[in-house]
């Protein structure tokens, strides 16, 4: 199992690409586990389809979830989660169920007052961006994130989330 740095290393270059199409996002992250790319650099949030009752900040058990075939009982995102091993459901004050995995999800599990928002400024995205891309999310879209050491590989990662059918690229 992969460790995490709590909401990633906020100095690192990162990559995020938003996609619309669960097929295109899971495109995405496996092309960018091609380019070497490990998976604790690589982080995954999205909203669960299906309203259910759940306690505000709750971290969701694996019950009821096959993530290694993609699977989840309930949930329109299944498909996505089968790509990271790490993936997991979190209940996010205002949005509900999320399906996240990575450095964004490690500061996920604590943000029960800052949600998505605050999950993504601990990871080193200004406010407003954050602010923008827990819309993003909140409306049903993907967010896949990539950070690492090398400007270069960011780079190759960024063509790598467009080629897949990112409609929003963007480096940090």
């Amino acid at each position: 199992m992969p460790k995490f740095t709590i909401g990633g290393a906020k100095d690192m270059p990162k990559v995020l690409g938003l996609f619309n199409d669960q097929e295109a996002a899971k495109s995405a992250i496996s092309s960018i586990k091609d380019l070497g790319i490990s998976e604790d650099k690589i982080s995954l949030v999205a909203k669960n389809g299906e309203d259910q009752d759940i306690e505000a900040g709750a971290e969701m058990g694996a019950e009821g979830q096959n993530l290694v075939d993609g699977t989840t009982t309930g949930g329109a995102i299944g498909g996505v989660a089968g790509v990271l091993a790490s993936a997991g459901l979190l209940a996010i004050p205002g949005l509900g169920p999320v399906l996240a995995a990575g450095p964004i999800a490690a500061g996920l599990t604590g943000a029960a007052a800052g949600g998505v928002t605050g999950g993504l400024v601990d990871y080193g995205i200004d406010q407003q961006e954050g602010e923008r891309y827990a819309g993003e999310v909140e409306g049903g879209n993907i967010l896949v994130a990539v950070e690492d050491t090398e400007q270069e590989k960011i780079n190759d990662v960024a063509a790598k989330l467009k080629d897949a059918g990112s409609y929003d690229v963007a480096t940090h």
